[in-house]
């Protein structure tokens, strides 16, 4: 693992997400993401947790969210994120903080062909983005509101 990226990862700082470790452990880390504007995730707060390997950065990190969400592309039950950079597109370049980006990008832009959540999944292919955008909604305000934690 490299102790070197890591630790200087730690560093990094920005308004939509935050990064941290869990108990003092490189291998574990919290990341906080604030919900991309003018999505149903707006005003939410989402924790997600990532698991580092010791062949980190030439093996990507496991990645979960811990708040719950609806989105197609994130397993109701285990928080899994469906997202191609954490499986067969990684490579070294990636970092915990475009992992994060990469996240947020995927929140505002579903991808609803490869669903983990079928039912988020299938609102939009029928073309229900209404339908979509009020459950979203309803779970940002019951779980990843400030106030509700």
């Amino acid at each position: 693992m490299s102790r070197k990226r890591l630790v200087r990862e730690l560093s990094t700082k920005s308004p939509e997400f935050s990064l941290e470790l869990i108990n003092d452990d490189l291998t574990r880390w919290t990341g906080l993401l604030q919900g991309p504007k003018d999505t149903p995730f707006e005003g939410g707060e989402f924790r997600i947790e990532f698991r580092v390997p010791e062949n980190y950065p030439y093996v990507a990190p496991k990645v979960t969210f811990r708040t719950r969400i609806f989105h197609p592309n994130v397993h109701f039950e285990s928080g899994e994120i469906c997202l191609d950079i954490l499986k067969t597109d990684w490579s070294p370049a990636w970092s915990l903080e475009s992992i994060c980006r990469a996240i947020l990008v995927l929140l505002a832009t579903p991808n609803s062909d490869s669903p983990l959540n079928c039912d988020a999944g299938n609102m939009l292919r029928a073309g229900d983005a209404r339908a979509y955008n009020s459950v979203a909604r309803m779970y940002t305000v019951d779980y990843a509101r400030k106030e509700s934690r």
